[in-house]
C-alpha cells in the first residue's frame, strides 16, 4: 500500500514514512492510493473478533511495512481493559429504540482522541526505535487532542511534544489535564488566539520543509493519516454491536469540528461497511453544516469563531475536510489539481469556495447529511437524556444527539459517537442539571495542581524559536 497527497504529489511512500511526516511536501494530506474493499465474507469473519484483533485486521490492509507480528503486538498492547476500562473497549448504550451512544471516552484523558492517540504513541516509539531517530511532535488542540497526545507520548523514548492551544479558551478541566503535566518531554504553548490560529501555525511550520527536516517535526493532529486510520476501527466495532447480520445498515452521528472523526466514518463506508448516513453535527461554528447544505465552504476568521460550551468544536477551518473533497472529486490526478486550487489558492485568497453544481450533486452518494446545535439545544438535550435515561452526556455528545434525532430512519439504528465524559465540562452540566458530573477516581481536584505552560503570540516566528531553544537544550 502506497500513499499520495491530496494536492498531487505522487511520490510513492509507505505507511511508516507518512507516519512520521504529517503533511505532504506540497501541503496536502496523505491518503492511500485506493481504499481496500471489505466483502460480506470478511465482515462475517471480523464480527466475532476482539477490538484489538479487529484493529489488527483493518490496519493490516493499510500497513504492509511493519511486520504483522509486530503490528499485532502493538495493537494488543494498546487496546486493553487496563487502559480503556472494559473488554469491549467501545461499548454501546441504547437510549431510545434504535438510538445508541458508542462510548469512546474510557481512556486516560476521558475523550475519544485516546482511541487513536494511544496507538499512535506506540507506533511512534516503535518506528523511531527501528530507525534510530527522534521526533519533535507539533500539534494544535481545541481541547482534547492535546491531552490525549501528551498522555500517549509522555515518557516515550525519542519523542518531544510541543502542543499549541488557544489561551483561555479550553475548559478548566481540559487546561488542567494538559498544563499539570511535568514531564520534561512535554511543552504546552498557550497561543493568544483561537484554535484556527494554532492550527495555521502548525501547518505553516510543517510547510517550511527546511525547518521541518532540520528539527524532525511530526504531527499528531488528525492531519496524520495514522491517527485517522485508527479511528476507522470503532465504526466497524459499533456496527457489529448494533447488528446481527451483515445485510443490516446503521447510521452514525458525529460531533464535528476538524472533520477527522467523521472522515474516519467516510473511510469505513468507502471500504464497504454498511453505513446508511454519516450525520455531521456542528455547534454554532457551523462551517461544515453550511457546506453540506449549500456546497459553500466558507472559513471564518478569529472574530467570527464563537466561544461555545462545546469548545472542542470551536473550529472554523476543518483540516480533514480536504481529504473528503479529494475523494468527492474522484480521488485521481484531476481531483488533486482541483483540490490544490481549492485549498491552496481559493481558501487562502478568497476565504473559501463554492463547488460546482455537478460536484456538489455527488455529496448524497457519500451518505453525508448535517445539522447544527446551539447552547440552548445542548442544555435541553443534556436534561432530556438525564431525565429519561439517567445517562449524563457531555456537551459535544449532546450536539451529536440533537442532530442525530433529526435524521433517524425507521429500521436503521443510529449510533451517536460519544466524544468526551461530562466531567470535562462541569460548568455546563451544572447549568443543565444543577449537579456536579461524576469524576473517575484520581481526577478529583485536578484543577488545583501546579501548571506549566508558556504563553506566546499567534505568530509562527515565536513558536519556531521556542522549538529551536528546547530541542537544543
Amino acid at each position: 500500500m502506497k500513499y499520495l497527497s491530496t494536492r498531487g504529489d505522487t511520490t510513492p511512500r509507505g505507511f511508516a514514512d507518512i507516519l512520521l511526516e504529517g503533511l505532504a511536501p506540497d501541503g496536502g494530506l496523505y491518503l492511500p492510493t485506493h481504499y481496500p474493499k471489505v466483502d460480506a465474507a470478511t465482515l462475517a469473519r471480523w464480527r466475532g473478533l476482539s477490538y484489538a484483533d479487529l484493529a489488527f485486521e483493518i490496519l493490516s490492509l493499510y500497513i504492509d511495512d511493519i511486520p504483522a507480528d509486530d503490528l499485532r503486538a502493538l495493537v494488543r498492547r494498546t487496546y486493553t481493559r487496563e487502559v480503556f476500562g472494559t473488554d469491549t473497549i467501545v461499548p454501546l448504550r441504547w437510549l431510545d429504540d434504535g438510538l445508541a451512544i458508542e462510548a469512546l471516552s474510557n481512556g486516560p484523558t476521558l475523550a475519544f482522541k485516546d482511541m487513536a492517540m494511544q496507538l499512535l504513541g506506540n507506533l511512534f516509539e516503535y518506528e523511531l526505535a527501528r530507525r534510530g531517530q527522534q521526533l519533535n511532535i507539533l500539534g494544535a488542540t481545541s481541547g482534547d487532542t492535546g491531552s490525549a497526545a501528551e498522555y500517549a507520548m509522555r515518557g516515550k523514548k525519542g519523542i518531544r511534544v510541543f502542543m499549541l492551544s488557544p489561551h483561555g479558551r479550553m475548559s478548566p478541566f481540559q487546561q488542567a489535564q494538559m498544563f499539570s503535566l511535568q514531564d520534561p518531554n512535554i511543552h504546552n504553548l498557550a497561543i493568544e488566539g483561537v484554535f484556527d490560529d494554532c492550527q495555521d501555525i502548525v501547518k505553516a511550520v510543517s510547510n517550511d520543509l527546511d525547518f521541518k527536516r532540520r528539527w524532525s517535526i511530526g504531527t499528531v493532529n488528525s492531519i496524520n493519516w495514522a491517527r485517522l486510520l485508527a479511528q476507522v476501527v470503532y465504526y466497524f466495532a459499533g456496527y457489529f454491536q448494533a447488528t446481527r447480520s451483515n445485510d443490516e445498515r446503521v447510521s452514525f452521528a458525529v460531533p464535528s469540528g476538524n472533520f477527522g472523526n467523521i472522515c474516519a466514518g467516510h473511510v469505513a463506508r468507502t471500504m464497504g461497511l454498511p453505513i446508511a448516513k454519516l450525520v455531521c453535527a456542528t455547534n454554532e461554528n457551523d462551517v461544515l453544516d453550511e457546506f453540506f447544505r449549500t456546497g459553500t465552504y466558507r472559513v471564518r476568521g478569529s472574530a467570527e469563531t464563537h466561544e461555545t460550551s462545546s469548545p472542542s468544536m470551536d473550529i472554523s477551518k476543518a483540516s480533514n475536510f480536504e481529504r473528503f473533497v479529494f475523494d468527492l472529486l474522484g480521488h485521481d490526478v484531476a481531483a488533486a489539481t482541483r483540490t490544490a486550487d481549492l485549498f491552496s489558492v481559493q481558501v487562502p485568497n478568497a476565504g473559501g469556495f463554492t463547488l460546482g453544481a455537478d460536484e456538489f450533486a455527488r455529496v448524497p452518494s457519500f451518505g453525508f447529511v448535517s445539522g447544527r446545535s446551539t447552547h440552548a439545544d445542548r442544555l435541553a438535550t443534556i436534561r432530556d437524556t438525564w431525565a429519561r435515561h439517567r445517562v449524563m452526556v457531555d456537551t459535544h455528545t449532546a450536539d451529536g444527539l440533537k442532530v442525530a434525532r433529526e435524521h433517524v430512519e425507521p429500521g436503521v439504528p443510529m449510533i451517536v459517537l460519544e466524544t468526551a465524559l461530562p466531567a470535562k465540562f462541569a460548568a455546563t452540566i451544572r447549568e443543565a442539571l444543577g449537579r456536579e458530573p461524576e469524576r473517575p477516581p484520581g481526577l478529583e481536584g485536578i484543577e488545583a495542581l501546579p501548571k506549566r505552560f508558556t504563553v506566546l503570540p499567534a505568530q509562527v516566528g515565536p513558536v519556531k524559536h521556542y522549538i529551536e531553544a528546547h530541542c537544543t537544550a
